[in-house]
């Protein structure tokens, strides 16, 4: 199988505020290690050891640089890029094949074409290219900010706590779309 391009946001591993009410999350593990090692498990089921995945932001929190690293080096993936979250000081010290504050991907389809990806951590409203069908994926939001036609959160609180393929995405963009009446 050809290798995929997969995204993700928020896994905020060993951030303790994830378990409680504090963030508003509650993440449904009983303790740090259960969440970390069940955010482990769930992206190496999905994740080929040739993919690529753009994580947008927050990957860990309050986090010593060895746990970090020892966390990362466990996750799949041939080629891993970060486009830094508000949580994401540890990241430029782990071996990320790219750093981002944000970045426009260009994911190849099957028809030889192309989809441009506008990524942050953030939310945008609008950003290049949308008039020419790039669409925009974030985090941050953990699932409160709905998506719309064009633009979703793709972060794990929205995705079974797994990054996603762009065929994933596709389909809660039409989701979004039929919720909001635009076509996609």
């Amino acid at each position: 199988m050809p290798p995929r391009i997969l995204f993700s946001s928020d896994h905020h591993f060993a951030h303790r505020a994830t378990l409680g009410d504090r963030l508003g999350l509650r993440r449904p593990f009983d303790t740090m290690e259960a969440h970390d090692e069940a955010l482990i498990v769930r992206w190496n089921a999905d994740v080929r050891p040739g993919d690529t995945v753009w994580h947008l932001g927050d990957f860990c929190y309050r986090c010593s640089e060895a746990k970090a690293r020892e966390i990362f080096t466990r996750l799949n993936g041939a080629r891993r890029y970060l486009v830094r979250g508000n949580h994401d000081r540890i990241g430029a010290r782990l071996p990320w094949d790219g750093i981002f504050d944000v970045a426009h991907v260009q994911v190849p389809l099957p028809d030889g074409s192309v989809q441009g990806v506008w990524c942050s951590h953030y939310a945008h409203r609008v950003w290049p290219r949308m008039h020419r069908g790039d669409i925009h994926l974030y985090g941050h939001s953990h699932g409160t900010l709905p998506g719309t036609a064009a633009s979703t959160d793709v972060g794990v609180d929205c995705f079974g706590f797994r990054p996603v393929t762009l065929d994933e995405i596709r389909i809660r963009l039409a989701e979004n779309a039929a919720n909001d009446g635009r076509a996609p």
